[in-house]
């Protein structure tokens, strides 16, 4: 392949593979919900054998849930604007709204959720 065959190539070609990427990522978020859901007692538990010796632990316990609920509201967003992005990306349309909050939302996933973030970022921002 020469190098202006390379330069002339549709840099929009791959957004099919983009969306198919973001479908996988989205269903690992959204069974990542229903993990997070179904073992809320186990991790209140967890957290709260560690609150034996602390003055307040009331204080940290309701801290603990406040952030165990942001944590499932995030992942329930990134992996529902993940398939939204993801099928609109399929389907061919205009997916640049859909595809920016999803990689934003997503940036805080490591390993899989910041490649794919930072990616789509790269692909969708001038």
């Amino acid at each position: 392949m020469s190098t202006n065959a390379v330069a002339t190539r549709n840099p929009r070609g791959n957004s099919s593979t983009l969306g198919a990427l973001w479908i996988v990522y989205a269903i690992l978020r959204l069974i990542a919900v229903i993990l997070l859901v179904l073992y809320t007692g186990t991790a209140t538990v967890m957290f709260g054998a560690l609150l034996t010796r602390v003055p307040d632990p009331y204080t940290l316990m309701t801290t603990f849930h406040i952030l165990y609920i942001a944590a499932i509201i995030v992942t329930a967003l990134s992996g529902l604007f993940g398939l939204f992005a993801g099928l609109a990306l399929i389907a061919g349309k205009s997916a640049r709204t859909l595809s920016l909050v999803a990689a934003f939302l997503s940036l805080s996933d490591l390993p899989l959720g910041t490649t794919l973030g930072i990616y789509t970022l790269i692909f969708f921002l001038p």
